[in-house]
């Protein structure tokens, strides 16, 4: 049986040598070593040998399959260095042609109006705070003035994980979380950008978009204050020709509330579809900070007052470049990408 092994051997080793391609060598392989082959039927006739001779006959076949396996994956590697030398040897490489052109990426538009936001609120002086996604109905809700049977939950349809656990609807959250890190210190000034999540989905609305949070929270903070930052802001992002306004509205967080427009930034405030003829276009919600909200975050609303403001990022996108589907932020769409 010894001799019968190194026999296969000497002849698998013939055969490799004179293969020409990997299928001839796979071929080969097969027939020898794969679990039909000669070697494995060779073996099938140990049980007829003693325990001597069965452990002898077993380390020379182990040794003549790891040589195999090693002539094996030698000669499909000579094989593959003989094939691209050929290759190259018939190729020929122009090297006056053009290179293949480098197409450079760029920031996505809500990226950049994302960066956009914050610089200008950082260079007014206000920090970045960041909270988590995932969040506790106290933070969410409680903490902010909307307790479990307040009617104002309705307005945020929202994804629970259990009835204390759920993703967060706004940033509004990490106001308190940030009140009750600087408690007492002053002033509290700080932007909160981030993804939120509601049961939303058309045109218009998106189950997972962005929000920036504003907060400021100091002694003798007035409405007035409020208005001069957030003109401030509207100037720098759509042009000092725009124009402001402000609504009456409500918030449980925030009273007095109010919603603010700019001139519509297509037709001037003249009046057009985009602004549905009215001249005014709706940017984001603001007020003075619920005297409960402060008494939440550990400060007291006899010596302190501030407000805060909240807006959609993708909203301001969609004025800003003129888009009217929320959806194409989402769709990967190179063409559409490309414009920024």
């Amino acid at each position: 049986m010894l001799d019968k092994l190194r026999q296969i051997e000497a002849q698998a080793r013939e055969g490799l040598q004179a293969a020409g391609s990997t299928e001839e060598i796979n071929q080969l392989r097969t027939r020898i070593l794969g679990r039909k082959g000669e070697i494995t039927g060779l073996l099938r006739g140990l049980k007829d040998l003693d325990e001597k001779q069965r452990a002898e006959v077993g380390q020379v076949a182990n040794q003549v399959k790891e040589n195999l396996e090693k002539a094996v994956a030698g000669k499909i590697n000579l094989l593959k260095d003989q094939e691209l030398e050929s290759r190259m040897g018939r190729e020929v490489i122009d090297v006056t042609l053009p290179g293949l052109p480098f197409a450079p990426g760029g920031l996505h538009p809500l990226s950049r109006i994302m960066g956009d936001i914050r610089e200008i609120f950082i260079g007014l002086g206000f920090s970045v705070a960041e909270g988590p996604e995932i969040e506790s109905d106290y933070y969410n809700f409680e903490a902010l003035n909307i307790p479990r049977d307040h009617p104002a939950r309705d307005m945020q349809d929202s994804f629970y994980v259990n009835e204390e656990v759920l993703l967060r609807t706004h940033t509004s959250p990490v106001q308190v979380r940030t009140m009750e890190k600087l408690a007492p210190q002053l002033p509290v000034k700080i932007i909160v950008p981030g993804k939120v999540y509601r049961r939303d989905d058309d045109a218009t609305h998106s189950p997972m978009f962005q929000q920036v949070e504003g907060l400021l929270i100091d002694e003798h903070i007035t409405f007035g204050n409020l208005k001069g930052i957030l003109m401030l802001f509207a100037h720098r992002m759509f042009g000092e020709e725009v124009q402001v306004r402000y609504r009456p509205s409500f918030f449980p967080f925030t009273e007095p509330s109010a919603e603010m427009d700019i001139s519509c930034v297509n037709c001037g405030g003249e009046g057009c579809r985009v602004c549905s003829h009215t001249g005014w276009l709706e940017i984001l919600g603001a007020g003075m900070v619920d005297p409960r909200v402060l008494q939440y975050g550990g400060y007291d609303p006899e010596k302190v007052t501030g407000f805060a403001f909240g807006m959609g990022v993708e909203r301001i996108a969609m004025l800003k470049y003129g888009i009217n589907d929320l959806r194409l932020f989402f769709d990967n769409d190179q063409r559409f990408l490309k414009q920024f």
